[in-house]
């Protein structure tokens, strides 16, 4: 786990993709920290140490056999309630199976605002409805769905924003081979607004 205590009222928890609390994950935490609130980013993967982009196939089998999305939810709920006896504010911000279980703990109650990068298994949970505010960050290009067709069907729901951005899964990540950095300041940008707007 990352944590940034600045004695700040507003938390934001950063929840990893299937790699875990990598580099890009505490740069991001790093970034958040220079607004002056309170960032966490619990390790989702049962303290297992994060794994390299290389290992891809084995990060996913890793964490949808020993981890799992129902799992995830109930952990980052219990940090979520934990949150709410101590933060005027509880934020939270994914990346893709991360995006996916911010997604699920938006209709909790639990959390103020929820941000989320090319969640793709927000798919198989449309029946969602969210308390708070949304927005959500998809890929130009997406291997395993039809982006456009997602979007269509979250833009129906209240209280979502989404964008398309150019580039591919991973576009906000520095580290990655798929970065694209316009895509990932537009995104910068999008959440400033969005915070603004609601803080």
């Amino acid at each position: 786990m990352v944590t940034y205590a600045q004695g700040s009222d507003t938390v934001i928890f950063i929840l990893h993709e299937i790699y875990g609390v990598n580099k890009h994950i505490i740069r991001v935490c790093e970034k958040c920290a220079e607004y002056g609130i309170d960032v966490i980013a619990p390790n989702l993967l049962k303290g297992h140490e994060p794994f390299g982009y290389e290992q891809e196939i084995m990060a996913y089998n890793y964490f949808m056999s020993n981890v799992g999305f129902a799992n995830s939810v109930n952990q980052v709920k219990e940090v979520l309630r934990q949150a709410r006896r101590k933060y005027k504010k509880v934020y939270l911000l994914g990346y893709s199976v991360g995006a996916t279980i911010t997604w699920l703990c938006t209709e909790t109650g639990l959390c103020d605002l929820g941000i989320g990068f090319y969640g793709s298994r927000i798919r198989d949970y449309l029946a969602v409805e969210p308390k708070c505010p949304v927005l959500l960050f998809f890929p130009a290009e997406e291997k395993t769905f039809d982006v456009n067709s997602l979007i269509l069907q979250l833009r129906d729901l209240d209280q979502i924003q989404v964008e398309k951005l150019c580039g591919q899964h991973g576009f906000a990540d520095q580290f990655s081979q798929n970065y694209h950095q316009k895509a990932s300041m537009q995104a910068c940008k999008e959440i400033m607004k969005f915070v603004k707007r609601y803080k």
